[in-house]
């Protein structure tokens, strides 16, 4: 997949239809060890289908904060 002067990049057919984006549909790129998780928003989720997620957002966070020098006891 080549991305364009713009940072654009087309997302498979297949996929979209898979998870079904369309025109004005919101993804997010999540940052992974070995590259990106491209995960089709989607504003009708159940509670505890967003809970699942926010437990995967913290545990792919978890110690990824930067303290910029200060200890944990500092803070």
């Amino acid at each position: 997949m080549r991305v364009t002067t713009k940072g654009q990049v087309t997302i498979p057919k297949e996929i979209r239809d898979r998870l079904g984006i369309g025109p004005g549909s919101e993804v997010e790129f999540l940052p992974t060890d070995d590259g990106v998780r491209v995960v089709a928003v989607n504003e009708n989720i159940s509670e505890e289908e967003a809970s699942r997620s926010f437990s995967r957002l913290l545990d792919q966070m978890a110690g990824t904060l930067d303290l910029g020098g200060m200890t944990a006891d500092a803070v």
